[in-house]
């Protein structure tokens, strides 16, 4: 059996060279001389500006291309999904990403992916979404607990912990409240599961964390100094 791997960023790092190195990793995790690299941007509306952002800080050995849903989707979804080696989703609003998956069948192939062994990733909304709860913007500015995620892993999740001045205290605030406990990241951290368990975590600035987060507070977590 293919090894499952999810690996949710907290964010992009404070510089490009430090973007550059987050993405090099994850992608990494692949094992491929050339990775098929598919960016997933429903969260931002198939915003073309941000896939060419993306494009341009990933490395230069992946071979790029991007998955639209507007107007709709291509009809030979299922066999691009399971022909790439890294899946990345990218930011922005979590909720309308998530329903316009499910009514496709999106969700579905996904869990596919995940089972055949291809990398799953992404940042902000592309960390939440694979979880089973998340705290997310995706209802207006203020944050939200939202219950509606994927479900591949146990718990809840919350990115740019460091990143955002509200995205602590409102998590926490809503974890102790009887929100699903889980993990925190900053912006520039990793955190890479294997099956479903948490197997390591990454960072590309000195002093960024991860957290796992339950109704007692938090508690930080190993973090490894990528070079």
């Amino acid at each position: 059996m293919a090894e499952r791997q999810i690996a949710g960023l907290g964010g992009a790092g404070p510089t490009e060279e430090e973007t550059r190195r987050l993405l090099a990793h994850v992608v990494g995790l692949a094992g491929k001389a050339s990775p098929k690299v598919c960016v997933v941007p429903t969260a931002a509306a198939d915003d073309a500006a941000s896939v060419l952002r993306l494009y341009g800080l990933l490395p230069e050995e992946a071979c790029a291309s991007y998955l639209p849903f507007f107007p709709w989707p291509p009809d030979d979804l299922r066999r691009i999904v399971l022909d790439q080696d890294v899946i990345f989703v990218g930011g922005g609003n979590t909720a309308n990403a998530l329903a316009i998956w499910r009514v496709h069948g999106f969700d579905e192939i996904l869990r596919e992916a995940w089972e055949a062994g291809i990398v799953l990733t992404g940042w902000s909304a592309g960390m939440i979404c694979w979880f089973e709860a998340g705290v997310t913007d995706s209802f207006g500015p203020q944050l939200e607990g939202m219950r509606d995620g994927l479900g591949f892993l146990a718990g809840s999740a919350c990115p740019h912990y460091d990143g955002e001045e509200l995205r602590r205290p409102v998590y926490t605030r809503l974890v102790a409240e009887g929100f699903p406990p889980g993990v925190a990241a900053d912006d520039g951290i990793g955190i890479r599961y294997t099956g479903t368990e948490l197997a390591e975590v990454v960072s590309v600035r000195e002093g960024a964390g991860a957290y796992r987060v339950d109704a007692d507070g938090e508690e930080p977590l190993p973090v490894r100094l990528l070079g």
